[in-house]
């Protein structure tokens, strides 16, 4: 069946920074808010898919194409030199999205210092430097939404990821405390955390039957939840409509919890 989703008027000419853009989750990102008319620029580590991305969003005849930077998210001043461009380049930026991570596997007993750097580095760190670089430009318009993507693998108390699990976890502070401090100037901050997204990247690399049917058992939606259904939560929380919140954890994971 086709969905149908809503259309935001505030959306509309809105300027969006997304990080990990280019495929999974955050490909739907990047295509939902260019077909919402936004102005969007977003920074990934695979040029492919990001062109691949940019492609399907003129294919869909969007008004504003997105504008891509490659940026490997560990280096923080890349991540700060594209946060600056996104800005000149849009006229401001008043959305950001923080979705890049990486998920791979791996066991505790194998962690070294180095790895689990890496880890937060991957997962958490960014995210709060391109709050850093992006929000005193949102406090002097006064108007802003930050939208960070957590994970639920820290809630199911899953061990197949630690340095992930451990570095997702603390997105959760990170939306609590900066949505007191951005709060009083009319900047929003809420995390929006997925269930089981069967991306691309996660039928190769981790799919099996037993997974996807342990999966099934746990949600009360029997059925796969997709990435653009899971981009619309965020979608709410840019746009007018999600104003009043703030401070939030939204999951979207089909009744798994």
């Amino acid at each position: 069946m086709t969905k149908s989703y809503a259309s935001y008027p505030s959306l509309v000419d809105r300027t969006v920074f997304i990080t990990g853009g280019a495929d999974g989750i955050g490909a739907a990102l990047v295509e939902q808010f260019a077909r919402q008319g936004s102005k969007v620029a977003f920074v990934d580590i695979n040029v492919e898919a990001a062109h691949a991305t940019i492609r399907r969003c003129l294919e869909a005849g969007v008004a504003h194409p997105p504008l891509f930077h490659e940026v490997d998210l560990v280096d923080i001043a890349a991540l700060r030199a594209a946060c600056a461009a996104a800005v000149d380049e849009l006229g401001g930026v008043t959305v950001l999205v923080n979705n890049a991570a990486n998920d791979d596997r791996h066991d505790w007993r194998d962690m070294t210092p180095e790895y689990f750097d890496n880890r937060i580095n991957t997962n958490l760190r960014h995210y709060v430097f391109a709050i850093q670089a992006l929000a005193p430009q949102m406090i002097d318009a006064g108007i802003g939404s930050i939208v960070n993507i957590g994970s639920s693998s820290y809630m199911m108390q899953e061990d197949m990821f630690p340095g992930y699990a451990i570095a997702k976890s603390a997105v959760e502070g990170i939306t609590r405390t900066m949505a007191r401090t951005f709060g009083p100037h009319g900047v929003r901050v809420n995390t929006v955390v997925p269930g089981w997204v069967p991306t691309q990247r996660q039928l190769a690399k981790w799919w099996s039957p037993e997974a996807e049917q342990a999966t099934m058992d746990d949600q009360a939606i029997k059925r796969r939840i997709t990435p653009g259904e899971f981009a619309q939560m965020v979608l709410f929380l840019a746009a007018d409509d999600g104003a009043a919140c703030t401070a939030q954890q939204f999951l979207v994971d089909g009744g798994r919890f």
